[in-house]
């Protein structure tokens, strides 16, 4: 069975944003802060991470066969220029398609039914491999779903002080988890996994 994962990196105080959707040159700075190379899909996308994250990395785009995002994010991105940094599909969670894309693409699917739709379609198209949910409101709708298996946690050391929280506006907190059942200790990161306990 598929497993259906989420994760971001988050400051200690809960964020994976600031309050204006940014603060990704504190959150991120472990992406550069190494010397071992990680390269990406997207050829003018390198990092630079300590050879504990590189392998971090690495494992988690080898187990991911999908990834399932908002459509804030897509437009955010711009789309990654056509093809996601994992090199993976994407499957978009949106009411309607954007101008200029095909519903159904190698890069991009375009799913307007739902967040269960969405995942059912990112697990046929991942096969034996890993969903990836992206944090922030897709991952709550998730969870609220009773979809999520993992909560992966890249734990950095700022503090942020507001912003969009991994998990926005949960309705069935408190929710209990299981670990953590990962700790690896990267340089400025912590690298976290935690089962989601299911219900009933």
């Amino acid at each position: 069975m598929t497993k259906v994962t989420t994760g971001a990196t988050m400051s200690l105080d809960g964020y994976i944003a600031d309050a204006t959707h940014g603060g990704f040159e504190h959150l991120f700075q472990w992406y550069g802060n190494g010397d071992v190379e990680v390269p990406t899909a997207d050829p003018d996308m390198t990092w630079h991470t300590s050879a504990v994250s590189a392998k971090h990395i690495r494992d988690l785009v080898e187990r991911t066969g999908a990834l399932v995002v908002g459509r804030r994010l897509f437009d955010m991105t711009n789309g990654w220029g056509g093809r996601h940094p994992m090199g993976v599909p994407v499957v978009v969670v949106t009411h309607h398609v954007p101008e200029g894309w095909d519903r159904e693409g190698d890069s991009f699917v375009f799913v307007s039914d739902g967040i269960e739709a969405a995942i059912d379609r990112a697990k046929a198209i991942a096969g034996d491999k890993e969903v990836g949910v992206n944090g922030g409101t897709i991952a709550t709708q998730a969870l609220e779903a009773g979809l999520l298996d993992e909560v992966h946690v890249d734990l950095v050391p700022v503090l942020l002080g507001d912003g969009i929280p991994f998990f926005a506006g949960l309705k069935i907190a408190p929710v209990q988890l299981e670990g953590p059942t990962r700790v690896v200790q990267g340089n400025g990161v912590t690298h976290l996994a935690y089962r989601v306990r299911k219900q009933g």
